[in-house]
């Protein structure tokens, strides 16, 4: 029997689209995630010579994999019209993993070692979570309602990303606010110069080339080198890293399983674009790259991309994925984001910040039916209360290192919520800030979000009986301290658990009511 050969070509002139894609986009959450480890004070050393040679590596990776089920697949179709999955870093576990692990860790420890072997643990525990998706992840996402996610992650990326994008504009106004105006003209109004050129990445391009003229930047060579981390050392650091991250399981597991479910999209489309990859091999590749990069310090995880459709249309292969994959691990062992790191200016990297922002918004909505915006919107709430927990914790830091002290937490032991020493609430309650709920919302947010997205969701679909499963989940995870306490344990006196239960027996009984003496019209419309 004859063996099938690959048909796929080698390289294809496709596959330069595919290629600047790939590149590009990685690129800007390269910007994004040095300029993030820079402002929470992380060493040259940790950025540039652990977590970027490591997240370069696991790209690597995943690209030379993703061109070899390229092949794989032409061989057994016997068809070279078959297009790589696009693959890179996962924008919004990027921000989770930032704001929501090494935010809080940065704020409650001050040491970088510590929360990079932390955040290279939480990386692993994802890796892991989203390698179990292609076991699980078809049963959560028939059952896990699409708005609570996306709501979930619109929150992180408008309070987090949003905000942050914003100010940093305003930080430096003569530089910020020329490129982000060339660059909404882009983004959000469609214009292009000739050539199909976009404003925005002329905005990036020419914003750095602006910094540079006025002096806010410079090329910088002299980081430019081997980096390559040790496996021994990194691997231990990421084995005590996962005591410290324990507590932030309540923020790595759900994101991570956003994280499979969008990779089971992706790879859906593209199967309806007339490529058949296997989900679960996709997923499969997806957590072990990710674990890779974790052991040698990586901290952010990989993913099927978006996009996958659009490049089959313009005939790339595999060539992009695999050449896209090498150009990202030389440039990441050979420290040539460190140049890049001197050349981009916080005010540049802002607009990357905003740009996601409003997309990972937009698509929660657009992905969505009208009726389930309701959903979208309350699941972004407990986002806010992690950020005022996270803004206010270093203020007030900040006040008591200037006092020579830290004296402001107190562990309340009988209810697991961890806040402030009791004089410091009464003093933001007194002061007019709007504390009151925030300690208890921040703990677990979002999962919270994801429960009431999915609360609302099922009230919407008039599945009352769900709606009070959901409920009774919320008491079971309140109880084990997975929401609203600031550590795991348990706590079946907590007012939460008692709450969560109350609503699920009300659900319950009201769900036997529908038709006779409960009963909603089919044609509501809340808005």
């Amino acid at each position: 029997m004859e063996k099938k050969k690959s048909l796929i070509p080698f390289f294809t002139k496709g596959d330069v689209g595919g290629l600047v894609y790939m590149v590009a986009n990685n690129i800007v959450n390269y910007i994004i995630i040095i300029a993030t480890l820079q402002g929470f004070g992380w060493p040259d050393d940790i950025i540039f010579g652990r977590v970027i040679p490591a997240l370069s590596i696991g790209l690597l990776a995943g690209g030379i994999y993703y061109a070899w089920m390229a092949c794989k697949l032409s061989r057994e179709l016997q068809t070279p019209d078959v297009t790589a999955l696009p693959s890179g870093i996962s924008t919004p576990a990027m921000f989770v993993i930032l704001f929501g692990v090494i935010s809080p860790l940065h704020y409650a420890i001050g040491d970088p070692e510590i929360e990079w072997a932390a955040a290279a643990a939480a990386c692993f525990i994802g890796g892991f979570v989203e390698f179990l998706g292609g076991f699980v992840g078809p049963w959560i996402k028939k059952h896990l309602p699409r708005a609570a996610l996306l709501g979930t992650v619109a929150g992180i990326g408008f309070i987090w990303m949003a905000t942050e994008g914003v100010f940093d504009v305003f930080a430096d106004p003569v530089v910020g606010l020329p490129v982000l105006g060339v660059a909404m003209l882009g983004l959000f109004a469609g214009y292009a110069f000739p050539k199909k050129i976009s404003p925005f990445m002329v905005a990036i391009v020419g914003g750095i080339v602006y910094a540079f003229c006025l002096g806010r930047t410079s090329f910088d060579f002299t980081q430019v080198g081997f980096y390559f981390p040790n496996p021994v050392n990194t691997v231990q650091a990421l084995i005590n890293g996962f005591v410290y991250v324990i507590p932030y399981l309540t923020v790595v597991i759900p994101v991570e399983i956003y994280n499979f479910v969008e990779t089971m999209d992706n790879v859906e489309s593209a199967n309806a674009a007339g490529d058949g990859y296997s989900v679960r091999e996709a997923q499969f590749a997806d957590g072990i790259c990710t674990m890779v990069s974790a052991m040698l310090g990586g901290v952010v995880p990989n993913t099927v991309w978006l996009g996958h459709p659009g490049l089959k249309k313009t005939k790339a292969g595999a060539g992009y994925s695999w050449i896209s994959g090498v150009i990202l691990g030389l440039a990441g062992v050979l420290g040539l984001f460190t140049v890049l790191d001197g050349l981009v200016p916080p005010a540049v990297a802002a607009i990357t910040f905003l740009w996601c922002a409003v997309i990972i918004v937009a698509q929660a909505f657009k992905e969505c039916k009208p009726k389930h915006y309701a959903a979208i919107s309350i699941a972004m709430v407990p986002s806010i209360a992690d950020y005022l927990f996270t803004q206010v914790e270093a203020a007030l830091a900040t006040g008591s290192m200037m006092e020579g002290g830290w004296g402001i937490w107190s562990e309340m032991m009988d209810s697991g919520i961890k806040t402030f020493q009791p004089e410091v609430n009464e003093l933001l309650l007194v002061n007019g800030a709007m504390w009151s709920g925030v300690p208890e919302v921040k703990a677990g947010a979002i999962i919270i979000g994801i429960l009431l997205g999915t609360l609302v969701v099922f009230m919407i679909d008039r599945k009352l009986r769900n709606a009070s499963y959901i409920c009774f989940a919320g008491a079971v995870l309140s109880m084990f301290g997975f929401i609203h306490h600031g550590a795991l344990g348990f706590y079946p006196l907590s007012p939460f658990v008692i709450g969560w239960f109350i609503l699920a027996v009300i659900l319950f009984v009201l769900d036997f009511g529908k038709g006779k003496w409960f009963d909603a019209p089919d044609d509501f419309e809340y808005v």
